[in-house]
């Protein structure tokens, strides 16, 4: 993966999320096939910041039912992004 936008999905908005920024800790949703060290590039490029480490997980999809039919939310990968003592993604805006 060469473009940084397609190993970057979207920053994860929630609650949990805005609590890690205090600790200079910033989510993602990644690409399912992106590992650690294209992550890290990815923001560094995008964000022009130093990051000191990723932290990835696998969120499973979960079963959901609409009537008689049955099916699974998708899954994706997810990543939690520590930023050097000072540094901040405006993105996120806090």
């Amino acid at each position: 993966m060469e473009d940084p936008r397609q190993v970057i999905l979207r920053p994860i908005i929630s609650e949990r999320s805005y609590d890690l920024i205090n600790e200079n800790r910033y989510t993602f949703e990644v690409a399912k096939k992106a590992n650690k060290i294209e992550i890290r590039q990815a923001i560094e490029s995008i964000f022009k910041v130093d990051v000191l480490k990723v932290n990835t997980m696998r969120v499973s999809g979960k079963p959901k039912r609409q009537r008689n039919a049955k099916g699974y939310t998708r899954s994706w990968k997810k990543a939690i992004v520590t930023l050097a003592e000072g540094q901040t993604i405006e993105a996120f805006g806090a």
